[in-house]
């Protein structure tokens, strides 16, 4: 345990709804609650006008609507909540060397190796003005914690949410943990907090009390040893400036079950490009491919499949997805279908001659084949009325999907807005920009060629004053 405060924790107050709510006007103050909005999307973030009506993350979005029907619910729009996470970022890294960013909204900064804190008071000043800096910048609000660990930084945001700071000087740890329940702790989630509680022990203070003899008879040699640890305040976890991603992936959960299995191949295909995307946007390559299928009966099972040298190609990425499909049986029907690429690494020249070599050696060594006269898996080649399938998208269907709530548009006479939603061959827009006043709403056909999609316009700082709280 550090003698000074000097590990600051920032986690940005319900991040994409404040996002949403400062880009637009007419949302500022509203319940905004952000994620799928499929019958089986689950809620990203609420905003806390959604929260005073029960809404949180994680919650399934059906629930979310019951709760607060009169919220207004949008898809996320992550290229534009990175945009606001790299400003972010960069304001931490003027802190110090050691940062680590846990997600877009949340990062922990080692404020002894950046020089800046020696003491608690200087700790406070440091933490005060990084929250003056991100509101200046990005017209949001975060919430410091400030404590000689991380586990305790973390829960000091915590309490200091929203749009606060919380300091724990070194020596209190004892005093103030005692009293808190034993899910508090990191690694203490439902299961093991039920557990504890069958043991007679909810709060920080009993874990103490219980000893480490007894939790690790309770929960295992490296769990329990682990939890006293904790419950004692003694985290000594270093500041890792970097945490190099392990894999890259993206998966879709379908509204429908899929049954046709060329639907769920082009749906593969489709998810391997996406992947691809994100991989080169990572500037990562990769050797290792997973698909994952979770079928109708929530089985969920995952296929893999290591190259001969790493690629960012979506052809190979495309091929060996398509390859690992065929060793899955989806009949009966698929719920979610996802595409990853693992083992990754920075892409080298090197990387490329690996993988131009290995796809050479394969064409050497597989004679070419007449596909048409091969066979398609049984899946496909059964009657229709054994397949029930629903009928394809009409393409008004189609075109709605284009619109989805929340994302940005253009018209080529009214200007910048936003999609409120669509149907019925009707997309409604209102018109309106990052510290403007709340704009006019107007309905369109969904095919109207003066309406396109168009890139997020960029926060005003200030103009959002409020809207996180």
């Amino acid at each position: 345990m550090r003698a000074a405060p000097t590990i600051l924790h920032l986690d940005m107050d319900a991040f994409f709804a404040a996002a949403e709510q400062a880009s637009k006007p007419s949302l500022r103050g509203k319940p905004v609650v952000v994620g799928g909005l499929g019958p089986r999307g689950v809620v990203a973030t609420a905003s806390y006008e959604a929260r005073r009506f029960g809404v949180h993350s994680a919650m399934p979005m059906g629930q979310a609507r019951r709760l607060a029907p009169n919220a207004a619910y949008l898809v996320p729009r992550f290229a534009f909540y990175r945009a606001i996470s790299g400003q972010v970022m960069e304001l931490l890294g003027r802190l110090s060397p050691l940062v680590e960013p846990l997600s877009l909204d949340e990062a922990f900064v080692d404020l002894e190796a950046g020089g800046l804190a020696e003491d608690g008071a200087g700790a406070r000043a440091v933490g005060e003005r990084l929250r003056r800096d991100i509101l200046a910048a990005t017209g949001l609000t975060g919430s410091v914690g400030l404590a000689g660990s991380k586990m305790l930084a973390k829960i000091a945001s915590e309490e200091a949410k929203p749009d606060g700071l919380v300091l724990i000087e070194p020596g209190t740890e004892r005093e103030l943990l005692g009293p808190r329940s034993v899910r508090i702790i990191p690694g203490v989630g439902p299961a093991t907090g039920e557990h504890l509680r069958r043991a007679g022990i909810t709060t920080v203070a009993e874990v103490v009390e219980a000893g480490e003899d007894e939790l690790v008879r309770l929960l295992g040699r490296s769990h329990g040893a682990g939890l006293y640890q904790m419950a004692l305040g003694h985290d000594d976890r270093p500041v890792v400036a970097e945490r190099d991603a392990k894999s890259v992936s993206v998966e879709d959960t379908f509204d429908v079950d899929l049954h046709d299995r060329l639907r769920i191949r082009l749906e593969v295909e489709r998810l391997a490009e996406r992947c691809v995307a994100r991989l080169r946007g990572s500037g990562h390559s990769g050797r290792t491919i997973v698909l994952k299928v979770r079928r109708y009966d929530f089985s969920t099972l995952t296929r893999s499949e290591t190259l001969r040298g790493p690629t960012d190609d979506p052809v190979v990425v495309r091929e060996a997805a398509g390859r690992l499909l065929d060793l899955v049986d989806t009949t009966g029907g698929v719920r979610l279908l996802g595409v990853g690429v693992s083992g990754l690494a920075d892409y080298t020249q090197e990387d490329l001659f690996a993988q131009a070599e290995a796809q050479a050696e394969a064409e050497q060594a597989e004679p070419v084949r007449d596909e048409s006269a091969e066979s398609a898996p049984a899946e496909a080649t059964q009657p229709a009325a054994a397949v029930p399938e629903a009928a394809p998208p009409t393409a008004t269907e189609t075109a709605e999907r284009r619109w989805s709530p929340g994302h940005d548009v253009r018209h080529a006479v009214h200007g910048a807005g936003w999609v409120q939603g669509s149907g019925l061959g009707r997309v409604t827009v209102r018109f309106e920009e990052p510290g403007s006043e709340p704009g006019r709403v107007r309905t369109f056909s969904v095919d109207d060629p003066d309406l396109v999609p168009s890139d997020p316009l960029p926060l005003v700082p200030g103009g959002a004053t409020g809207a996180a709280a």
